[in-house]
């Protein structure tokens, strides 16, 4: 059985065996035959390159075989010229990025670029980087190898010598751009802060405003008590006569109460208070409330004055200007704030005629020879009837002098740019202050003050001659016509200063507190406010109803 069977699968397998030669034998073929398309498909003109030293070499692909040894070597000198070329351009920028332009430095790292350039532009190493080259010149290999070397070790050695001066520059410029930034922030707070301390020097406080409401409702409730009286004082012109402008009932007041009790006869003194038409109730009340030892008070509206109007007036017919009321009325924050340096001159009070009245003083009293203009925002300490024995030398205007060094001359105060004013005026002229003036009305008349002024104010309606206030028209109006007085009749600064000498505010006639600190203001400074709090009537019943002062 076994044998029977061995003979029956044995036919089975020499028929796979055959099988297996002929797909082997199908394989060989089909290889051969391909062999023999792709050789038929190639073109003759391939083989013509093949041909070197007599040899036949196949084509392009055994050439890539066949490169030179060298060429990696060469590849790699030329990526270290290339990196180190682009390292010093780099630094290069960097340098110039710090403001360093002038400096050696760029000088050098320039012509370290530029000899790398000029290195692998030579025609010895050009040749090396030539695509067709098959073959390298390994002498020329060294000597590039060799230069590019002592390039890099020079480009190393300076980079490593600039990284002190590099750090040091940067630091600099960081400083600097810290500086910038800081810089800017400062001004924006300096305007938002000037803005807003602006708006608390020239608001109207809580208690003030009560105290005036009180005054006026009283006014009207009671009106035959307050009608105006006509004494032949306030025109006799052999008293000594004072003029206060001011809407402030409480200023005011302190004005005319330190100036009578520092007086020895108080009832050969007239003081003329002006007011605007809305305040004038409640000053007549303040001033009837009380006796001031004799002393005699007028209290009038500057409306009662019928030759101030705007025919007559530049300043009221510059008011009625589009321009100028946009200038002094616009309440955007970026617009109040353009220019920070005289933003106080965008206040409308520099516009109003009470601020203004101080030029008219001729034509408002002209009985009268001679008068005194005090602010009110000032302290009578000492009795003024000295003022009237000083001789004037003709002059108009008595001041005291605020120059010292460079500051507070004619320069600051007006446009020397302008062709007029530097034709008229010498620009170190010495100021002098508003606050307490002593004026010749009759040399006054004589010189014609009053149309200086309007001829001066109509010149600078677009206020290219000076910015505002005035200061300025006044320095002008009165350039060759004031007499400087001593320094101890008018002590200034105690409305901004925190310096000033205690002992020369206690021999000065008249302390001023001009600035944005004043004495009936939170804002005040603590030092000085008991000079100006001990002439307030705390003893009013107004001034105690409002809590004033509290």
């Amino acid at each position: 059985m076994a044998n029977t069977a061995l003979r029956t699968s044995w036919p089975s397998s020499s028929l796979s065996l055959k099988l297996f030669a002929a797909a082997i034998a199908a394989s060989v073929f089909l290889l051969l035959t391909l062999s023999l398309l792709f050789a038929s498909s190639t073109d003759p003109s391939d083989f013509k390159h093949g041909f070197s030293s007599g040899r036949l070499i196949r084509g392009r692909a055994v050439l890539a075989i066949k490169s030179d040894p060298l060429k990696p070597r060469l590849d790699q000198i030329r990526k270290q010229a290339d990196d180190h070329r682009s390292l010093v351009l780099a630094y290069a920028s960097y340098a110039r990025k710090l403001k360093l332009e002038n400096s050696k430095l760029v000088r050098v790292f320039s012509d370290l670029s530029r000899n790398y350039t000029d290195l692998i532009s030579k025609p010895p190493y050009r040749a090396l980087f030539d695509s067709d080259t098959s073959s390298i010149d390994e002498s020329a290999l060294r000597k590039l190898e060799k230069e590019v070397k002592e390039r890099i070790k020079v480009t190393r050695q300076v980079i490593a010598e600039a990284k002190e001066s590099f750090d040091n520059q940067l630091k600099i410029q960081k400083l600097k751009d810290t500086i910038f930034a800081v810089n800017e922030q400062l001004t924006k707070a300096k305007k938002q802060g000037a803005f807003s301390g602006l708006i608390a020097a020239k608001s109207i406080p809580k208690s003030l405003h009560c105290i005036a409401m009180r005054l006026m409702e009283e006014r009207i409730a009671h009106p035959e008590k307050y009608l105006d009286e006509e004494k032949p004082e306030f025109e006799n012109p052999k008293l000594y006569h004072y003029a206060i402008f001011s809407d402030n009932v409480i200023a005011a007041s302190v004005v005319v109460n330190s100036a009578v009790k520092n007086q020895k006869e108080p009832w050969k003194h007239v003081f003329h208070v002006v007011t605007d038409k809305m305040n004038l109730g409640a000053m007549q009340v303040m001033f009837k409330m009380r006796d001031y030892n004799g002393a005699h008070i007028e209290v009038r509206a500057v409306e009662d004055y019928k030759f101030l109007n705007s025919s007559y007036v530049p300043v009221l017919r510059q008011l009625e200007s589009a321009n100028l009321q946009r200038f002094y009325f616009e309440n955007k924050l970026e617009n109040a704030t353009k220019d920070t340096t005289n933003m106080k001159f965008r206040n409308p009070k520099y516009l109003s005629m009470l601020n203004h009245l101080r030029f008219y003083l001729p034509e408002m009293y002209p009985k009268l020879h001679r008068i005194l203009f005090l602010d009110d925002d000032v302290v009578v300490q000492k009795d003024l009837t000295g003022l009237w024995k000083i001789d004037m030398d003709g002059k108009v205007n008595g001041a005291v002098e605020t120059c010292f060094g460079s500051f507070h001359r004619y320069w600051q105060y007006m446009n020397f740019s302008h062709p007029l004013i530097k034709e008229k005026f010498n620009p170190n002229a010495c100021g002098w202050a508003y606050g307490m003036n002593f004026f010749d009305l009759d040399a006054w008349r004589s010189e014609k003050c009053t149309e200086q002024y309007h001829y001066w104010q109509n010149l600078n309606e677009n206020r290219t001659l000076w910015k505002l206030g005035t200061l300025p028209p006044g320095l002008i109006t009165f350039y060759s016509t004031t007499k400087p007085l001593d320094k101890s009749w008018h002590v200034l600064g105690l409305g901004y200063n925190p310096s000033i000498d205690m002992e020369e505010i206690k021999k000065a006639a008249v302390v001023h507190f001009n600035g944005n600190m004043k004495p009936w203001l939170d804002i005040a400074m603590i030092k000085y406010l008991p000079l100006w709090k001990q002439y307030v009537d705390y003893d009013n019943e107004y001034i105690q109803a409002c809590n004033f002062g509290l």
